[in-house]
C-alpha cells in the first residue's frame, strides 16, 4: 500500500537557498518579496544532506535569474539525485539532465501567453522522455477551483486543475510537483481540499507543497490522499530556519 513521504526541496533565489513566501514573488517589483529564511550554508550542503539521507525526488527550483551556478553545485554533489526546475524549456532541458538532473520540473514553458500548449508538451516530453519529465501544476485557489499558475506564480494559465487537465498531462510525463502558490511560505497549514482532490485526481506520483507546519500533516496528507501525495516542507523545517518541523523527525517518517 501506498503511503504519503516526505520529499525536500532547495528553493535558489539570487544563487542563495532560501524560504519565500510563494505569493510575494514579483519580477516588477523587488520591494513585494518576503523571505523567510535566507541560509548561510552553501546550496550543495542541502544537496549532500538530502543524498546522505537517501531523500530520493528531492526538488531544486531555481526562482529567477542567477541561479544556473548553484543549481549546477547541487546536481556535482548528488548526480541523477535531485530534480530541477526553473526556466525549463525544450531548448535547456536535456542540458539540464547532462548536467546530472534526474528529472527536469516545466510549467511556464507548457504555457505561451498563459495559454496550455499540448504541442510543447508532447515536445519537450518526447526530447528527455517522459520519465525524465515532472509537470509542475503549481496553482491558486479561485472560489472552489484551482486554476494553474504560471512565471513565479504571477500569472494565472487557462487551465483547472482537475481529474480531466491531469490525466492529459500524465501521458506525457511521470510525475506532478504542486505548489499551493496561496499557502507557500506562510506555515498557516496545508490546503486540505487540494491534497484530497489530488489524492482522488493523480495517476502517477505526485507531491505537495504548501503551508506544513507540523510533523502530523504527513500523517493528514496521507489520510486525505490514501497515501497518494507526497509532501513538501519549507519554512516550517528546522534546517531552513523553522521552529516546528524537525528534520531528522521526517527522515524517520520515511524510514518507518
Amino acid at each position: 500500500m501506498t503511503r504519503t513521504a516526505f520529499r525536500p526541496c532547495i528553493d535558489l533565489h539570487s544563487g542563495q537557498v532560501k524560504q519565500i513566501v510563494g505569493g510575494s514573488l514579483n519580477d516588477k517589483d523587488e520591494s513585494q518579496l518576503k523571505t523567510n529564511f535566507v541560509s548561510s550554508e552553501p546550496p550543495n550542503y542541502y544537496a549532500k544532506l538530502y543524498r546522505d539521507n537517501e531523500l530520493t525526488g528531492a526538488h531544486v527550483i531555481k526562482l529567477g535569474p542567477g541561479n544556473d551556478e548553484a543549481a549546477k553545485e547541487c546536481l556535482r554533489a548528488w548526480p541523477d539525485g535531485l530534480q530541477l526546475g526553473g526556466g525549463i524549456t525544450l531548448d535547456n532541458a536535456q542540458s539540464w539532465i547532462d548536467a546530472g538532473a534526474a528529472k527536469v520540473i516545466v510549467t511556464s514553458y507548457l504555457f505561451p501567453g498563459a495559454k496550455f500548449s499540448l504541442e510543447r508538451l508532447q515536445a519537450i516530453s518526447k526530447a528527455v522522455g517522459k520519465d525524465r519529465l515532472v509537470v509542475d501544476v503549481s496553482c491558486r485557489r479561485r472560489g472552489s477551483e484551482w486554476i494553474v499558475a504560471m512565471d513565479k506564480w504571477q500569472t494565472m494559465t487557462d487551465m483547472k486543475v482537475s481529474q480531466e487537465s491531469l490525466s492529459l498531462l500524465a501521458e506525457y510525463c511521470s510525475e506532478f510537483l504542486v505548489h499551493a502558490a496561496d499557502v507557500e511560505g506562510l506555515c498557516k497549514g496545508i490546503d486540505q481540499d487540494l491534497v484530497k482532490a489530488l489524492g482522488e485526481w493523480t495517476s502517477i506520483p505526485t507531491t505537495y507543497a504548501g503551508g506544513a507546519n507540523a510533523l502530523s500533516d504527513l500523517e493528514l496528507v496521507n489520510t486525505l490522499s490514501s497515501g497518494k501525495v507526497d509532501l513538501t516542507y519549507g519554512s516550517a523545517l528546522d534546517v531552513f530556519g523553522g521552529k516546528t518541523v524537525k528534520f531528522s523527525e521526517c527522515v524517520a517518517w520515511n524510514k518507518a
